[in-house]
């Protein structure tokens, strides 16, 4: 009879992890440059006499999808998409270089370059700061370049150029502030063929059907599991009276 209900428990926690990742995905299907978790299970079977039968469904958030999200047209002058696979570098809150496809840039009024979640982009010599009331644009090759509003003829001077990473070949994983970082510790080297679109972003690659036809498939998992442990306690219920008969 336990290893009904074993198995039952087992497959609730799984059904509540997917709940949880699925919510998650939906909750930033309107976050700019998003990427979706993937949740994985691992069957894991307990040793012992008597507990080969028994195995308990290990999931985790263990990858993210990368694939290409929509890219719209916005013409602002600070948004860029990547493209193909790059990734643009990042300091994050805790320090270690971390990477993102977020291209919703912004200045600070530090003067800091940043994404639109607040993380400094990187350039060729750490984060990038402009100049404070300058015109800022992106150039195709990630390029940082800034034009005085005083002088409007004058050319753009280059000041920096963002990091465009490769994660070819390297394991990244995905934190919780949604900024990818290299497994293990180090960080990726530039890859200067990358390019980027200037003047549009690329949009969560989370499909909202999707997502949605998996919330309903989560909650009907979940129901069918808690049956099973009602039924569990039914028959044993039934057990007990007939050894009571007995």
């Amino acid at each position: 009879m336990d290893r009904l209900i074993f198995t039952a428990y087992s497959g609730l926690n799984a059904s509540m992890v997917s709940q949880r990742v699925t919510a998650n995905n939906m909750a930033n299907a309107q976050t700019t440059g998003y990427r979706a978790d993937v949740v994985q299970f691992t069957p894991m079977t307990l040793k012992g006499e008597s507990l080969e039968v028994r195995a308990l469904s290990d999931g985790e958030v263990r990858s993210a999808s990368m694939a290409q999200g929509a890219v719209i047209q916005t013409g602002k002058p600070l948004d860029i998409a990547l493209g193909g696979d790059a990734l643009m570098a990042v300091q994050t809150a805790g320090g270690p270089e971390g990477y993102t496809r977020r291209g919703d840039l912004s200045v600070a009024p530090s003067g800091v370059l940043q994404t639109g979640d607040g993380h400094p982009v990187i350039g060729e010599g750490g984060p990038i700061t402009v100049p404070l009331g300058s015109a800022v644009t992106i150039g195709p090759d990630g390029q940082v370049l800034v034009r005085d509003p005083a002088v409007p003829d004058a050319p753009p001077a280059r000041i920096d150029r963002i990091k465009l990473a490769s994660a070819a070949g390297t394991r990244i994983e995905k934190g919780l502030d949604n900024v990818f970082r290299v497994f293990g510790g180090g960080t990726l080297p530039t890859d200067l063929e990358a390019r980027v679109i200037p003047g549009a972003l690329e949009q969560s690659n989370v499909n909202p059907s999707e997502v949605l036809v998996q919330m309903m498939e989560d909650q009907r998992l979940f129901d069918i599991r808690t049956k099973l442990i009602a039924t569990a306690s039914e028959l044993d219920e039934g057990s007990a009276a007939l050894m009571r008969l007995t």
